[in-house]
């Protein structure tokens, strides 16, 4: 990397690395896609992949806990930096949405049963515009369509904690 590149870096101008989400993010308020910001491409990028993750919650079939899946977006095109508010309705065209956890499409907004949770926020540039995921892509299909792909990734983390 030259000394004038910079790094992939991945942020939001509702919240900041591991601050809080802001409540219209979550179940407590509307659940849309919270916008988000990214600079620093590497050369050679020619899309992204976006995946959203909780790690830290809860899962009776798999105890102590396992890693819930809240959006995953692949092939987001190259010259794409940012992604609006609740635009998980309207993506950019070329862009392909995966299955979450709740075995639908879309973004799926934190409401953790107890406890704080970290909702992380992966983006992986690449070097490939093609999808090589199939129909309805999981998380471990993009990650496994990708792998060999990525130039450079980046996360940003927000936290919640749902209050009953």
């Amino acid at each position: 990397m030259s000394p004038s590149a910079s790094a992939l870096t991945l942020s939001s101008p509702l919240f900041t690395d591991h601050g809080e989400l802001p409540q219209r993010f979550t179940c407590k308020g509307t659940g849309v896609s919270p916008p988000l910001v990214w600079h620093g491409a590497p050369e050679g990028t020619r899309g992204y992949a976006l995946i959203v993750t909780d790690p830290d919650a809860p899962d009776p079939d798999h105890p102590p806990t396992h890693t819930y899946i809240h959006w995953v977006v692949a092939y987001l095109p190259a010259s794409t930096n940012h992604l609006g508010e609740a635009q998980s309705a309207s993506l950019p065209p070329g862009s392909r949405e995966g299955v979450n956890s709740t075995g639908h499409t879309g973004y799926t907004p934190p409401c953790p049963p107890a406890g704080r949770h970290r909702y992380i926020f992966t983006l992986y540039a690449l070097d490939t515009d093609r999808d090589l995921t199939g129909v309805n892509p999981n998380r471990e299909r993009v990650l496994q369509a990708i792998a060999g792909h990525v130039l450079a990734q980046t996360q940003l983390i927000g936290t919640f904690r749902h209050r009953r």
